[in-house]
């Protein structure tokens, strides 16, 4: 579930984030950071469903990460690829999907964090 890239920790998340499995994913954030990594990326792009109760693990790691002065990014396919994001139309639906940094892929979400101020989010476009 865990890999590092650099700079960054990337946890992978497949399957669900709901009530039963959200809290483990909340979990590996909380320990990523109690590690001193404070450059996070949630890889969601194998989440087939997501509820509140994983919309809010993913704002509370957001507010984590910043407490910290740390980076959160999100692995979200863009809405028109051929499996979009279950994630992303739940973020959007919600309006909350501005508040997070989304990339379309691993290579994209784990380029150095001093480039993060000139990146453009690819799914806004």
């Amino acid at each position: 579930m865990e890999d590092r890239r650099g700079e960054w920790v990337v946890l992978q998340v497949s399957g669900e984030m709901d009530l039963v499995t959200s809290p483990a994913v909340r979990q590996h954030v909380h320990d990523a950071v109690a590690e001193g990594r404070h450059w996070l990326v949630l890889d969601l792009s194998e989440v087939r469903f997501c509820d509140s109760s994983g919309v809010g693990v993913l704002i509370a790691a957001r507010r984590l990460m910043r407490s910290c002065s740390g980076r959160l990014r999100l692995i979200l396919p863009p809405q028109g690829a051929a499996h979009g994001s279950h994630v992303h139309r739940v973020l959007a639906a919600l309006g909350v999907r501005r508040l997070f940094d989304v990339y379309p892929d691993l290579g994209a979400a784990t380029q150095p964090a001093e480039e993060e101020e000139d990146a453009v989010d690819p799914l806004s476009a």
